[in-house]
């Protein structure tokens, strides 16, 4: 109940992120019915019938990640201050946000299960003159557990997704409180909190002149008492512990970037082929693990990559538009990198796809699933691109408020937010190009 007031009160915004999430999971559920159309009507063909059902992991994928994105922006669900004490704790807002999210995938699934029967011509008759019957199984009784149990994937997956993603963690402690240790009674964590600097510098002098060492009433020396030390007169130079942790992804980003490059490479001179989707052109089988490689590599590094776009921008003495932007997308890195990483991949795709001999060239077209498809892949990567751009302005609403309070110009704050953009797009877009060539090589011969 809880789950439903909160998803019937949201903000407008919220609501449109979350019939979003139904539309991606509607397209999804209408292929996996398709696919167990076509097992129904072509039971000689099993093989045929489960490549129908892997190529569904792609939007299915897809249509998850964009979930999870959309459940991270919910203000209903991030915790406050007293909602603990009402019994609404990080666990159980968890909970509420997993299962908000089932409650949007369900609907989704429900309004495939729907259209698929009314395309079946089960509820009003066959429409579009029977042109959709092949791939529906309209002669075919339908297997309603099969329906159900394929339809359930989507919400299923959606949900435990979020609810590992949004599971309540221990905060770890930064690199300038060090390492956590036991306190009194083998209490875990530090015993106290850590000298500052000055702490340091008042009670130093008395460190360097124990007791003893000087003569009973002597008088201080004046040098000593009012000479600054060297510490206390040069404070601490900034560490990289102030700074934005480094995502440690980008090695393995470009690992598996490279060996899904290395395999592409060596499908160039396989000889066996793997069917694609309706319209698309074949290939050699070794083409679609050098792309699932170069794709979550992809992945991978983007927020490495995004952190380095940071570091490069508040390079070569910096001015303060500069210095503020490249630090934003050091802080961004995680958040948004990830997601771009994954529209970097699709767009790459997309590309090896438009520069290749097209479908029309034999007298083919692109089928009305492979479309689908495609449509629901590009639409979830970019919606959950845009969607961690949202959080990224949530998470830094105080930090922008402070500045705004300090006098920055809101010319300064948007001049910034394009230079980030610039630089993101500087990286990522020679990327996206040079991969997508690369990936189109084994299948131009």
């Amino acid at each position: 109940m809880l789950a439903l007031r909160l998803t019937r009160r949201a903000h407008p915004a919220v609501q449109l992120r979350r019939l979003l999430v139904a539309t991606a999971s509607a397209g999804t559920g209408f292929l996996l019915l398709c696919a167990l159309g076509h097992a129904l009507t072509h039971p000689d063909s099993p093989g045929g019938s489960f490549l129908r059902l892997t190529w569904c992991a792609a939007p299915l994928a897809a249509t998850v990640h964009f979930a999870v994105a959309v459940a991270r922006t919910d203000p209903g669900t991030r915790p406050r201050p007293g909602l603990a004490a009402i019994g609404l704790g990080p666990v159980r807002l968890m909970a509420v946000s997993a299962t908000t999210t089932a409650l949007s995938t369900l609907l989704g699934s429900m309004l495939a299960l729907l259209f698929f029967l009314h395309l079946r011509g089960d509820l009003t008759g066959m429409p579009f003159d029977g042109a959709a019957a092949d791939f529906l199984a309209a002669s075919e009784p339908l297997p309603l557990p099969a329906a159900l149990t394929l339809l359930s994937l989507v919400p299923a997956a959606a949900s435990l997704s979020v609810a590992v993603t949004l599971r309540p963690r221990e905060p770890r402690p930064t690199p300038s409180e060090g390492p956590r240790r036991f306190g009194r009674f083998g209490a875990y964590g530090t015993t106290g909190a850590r000298e500052t600097f000055g702490a340091y510098g008042r009670f130093g002098a008395r460190l360097r002149h124990p007791a003893g060492s000087r003569a009973a009433g002597a008088a201080p020396d004046p040098k000593e008492s009012d000479t600054p030390s060297a510490s206390e007169s040069h404070p601490p130079a900034p560490t990289s512990a102030d700074a934005p942790t480094t995502p440690a992804g980008l090695p393995w980003g470009t690992a598996v970037l490279a060996a899904g490059l290395a395999v592409e490479a060596y499908a160039s001179t396989a000889t066996t082929t793997a069917p694609m989707p309706g319209g698309l052109p074949t290939g050699p089988a070794a083409v679609l693990i050098g792309w699932a490689l170069t794709a979550v590599g992809l992945a991978l590094g983007g927020p490495g990559l995004t952190h380095l776009c940071g570091r490069l921008l508040q390079s070569a003495r910096p001015g303060a538009l500069r210095l503020l932007a490249g630090r934003v997308l050091m802080e961004e890195a995680t958040r948004i990198g990830r997601p771009l990483g994954v529209v970097c991949a699709v767009a790459s795709a997309a590309y090896a796809m438009a520069v290749l001999p097209g479908p029309a060239a034999d007298g083919r077209s692109l089928g009305p699933l492979t479309t689908l498809g495609a449509t629901v892949v590009t639409g979830c990567a970019i919606a959950t691109l845009l969607t961690a751009a949202v959080e990224a302005r949530q998470a830094r609403a105080d930090t922008t408020a402070a500045l705004l309070r300090l006098g920055a110009p809101p010319t300064m704050l948007r001049s910034a937010a394009a230079l980030r953009a610039s630089a993101l797009l500087a990286v990522f877009g020679p990327l996206t190009l040079i991969v997508a060539e690369l990936a189109a090589l084994p299948l131009a011969r």
